[in-house]
């Protein structure tokens, strides 16, 4: 195998292996990305080792690996174990989608929060509450049909003979005020033990949860990741315009119905796992660009990043109030309000909005 360099960015590495066969490296996005994927497993084992019951991490990993005392394979496997990797997987979707929303529409406010999609999965586990007094199995099927009715709706909205970035935003928080309205009549609607079931869902949280939420969102990620990442150079071409894009023999529309698609379904497989976390889908993609200083999307950094960022938020959320547990979205809600306001700041004295 052989290594050229090629591309005006110095860094950039071309691996060339016997056959044709080329892969396009960017060492610092490779150790950035490594970086961030060592640091959400290492958080994970604190993670686990956190709670009333306190366990070392040398002694989870020891557990994790079958070595562990009964007592410890308990509590680690049983209890912590499933809450721990559902926040693996609701933050390495949201940051994937994140990423593919940012880059569909070429604008960092590009993200599922900002469109509307949380809102209607919402819509859908709340309609499941409240008309049908649902379990939760239904309620995440709930959250599931809302989701992908909203992305769909969100999409033919903005076709004007093809999708502008701009538009979809504008059309989704136009759907995102309608979805908010929907929910709140809901509420109102609600016997007082069903607003409170909904208001919880709502909050966004990791309590409770099992190995019943794990198996359908890790069979969805391990469908829709390897599909999107396959479309990497789609995406970085796609990020110079539709018509370079055409030039350069992507097929554009097709693509991005493609993406969206993938983005959409990422995000309400999350939502109903978990609810709707905020903010995390808006911050990882900006925050993994900023660490590899590379251009594209970096769909596999920002899904390392939305798992780092979520893991650290509900260790937050569990030990940073002293005895009062605060749900895992109330975290995210805070720190991604102070993100917005510094991005919105960001952007203006850029000249972008």
């Amino acid at each position: 195998m052989s290594v050229t360099r090629r591309g005006k960015n110095p860094a950039t590495r071309v691996l060339r292996a016997p056959g044709g066969i080329s892969l396009r490296v960017e060492p610092r996005a490779l150790a950035a990305g490594t970086v961030l994927a060592l640091v959400a497993l290492a958080a994970a084992v604190v993670l686990i080792g956190t709670g009333d019951y306190p366990i070392a991490p040398l002694d989870v990993v020891r557990t994790l690996l079958g070595d562990g005392v009964p007592a410890d394979e308990f509590i680690v496997n049983d209890l912590r174990l499933p809450r721990v990797l559902v926040a693996l997987l609701v933050g390495a979707s949201l940051g994937m989608a994140g990423a593919i929303f940012q880059s569909v529409t070429r604008n960092p406010l590009g993200s599922p929060d900002v469109l509307g999609f949380g809102f209607g999965s919402a819509v859908g586990a709340l309609v499941v509450i409240v008309l049908f007094q649902g379990a939760a199995t239904a309620v995440a099927g709930g959250a599931l049909v809302g989701g992908v009715l909203t992305g769909a709706a969100v999409y033919l909205l903005a076709w004007k003979r093809g999708i502008h970035g701009y538009r979809l935003v504008l059309v989704g928080i136009g759907v995102d005020a309608m979805l908010v309205a929907a929910v709140n009549y809901l509420l109102t609607k609600a016997q007082m033990v069903d607003a409170t079931r909904a208001m919880v869902w709502l909050t966004g949280s990791l309590a409770g949860r099992d190995w019943a939420q794990v198996w359908p969102l890790l069979a969805v990620c391990a469908v829709l990741f390897p599909l999107v990442l396959g479309q990497s150079r789609a995406v970085r071409v796609m990020e110079m315009g539709d018509d370079a894009a055409y030039a350069l023999g992507v097929r554009v529309e097709r693509t991005r119905m493609l993406l969206m698609l993938a983005a959409v379904l990422l995000t309400t497989a999350a939502s109903a796992a978990a609810g709707p976390i905020a903010f995390v889908a808006l911050a990882a993609p900006q925050l993994a660009r900023r660490l590899t200083r590379s251009p594209g999307a970096n769909l596999l950094s920002a899904a390392w990043m939305g798992a780092v960022l979520l893991i650290v938020s509900d260790w937050a959320s569990q030990r940073a109030f002293g005895t009062d547990q605060l749900p895992v979205g109330v975290v995210t809600g805070l720190v991604g309000g102070v993100y917005l306001l510094w991005l919105l700041v960001a952007e203006r004295k850029a000249g972008r909005i």
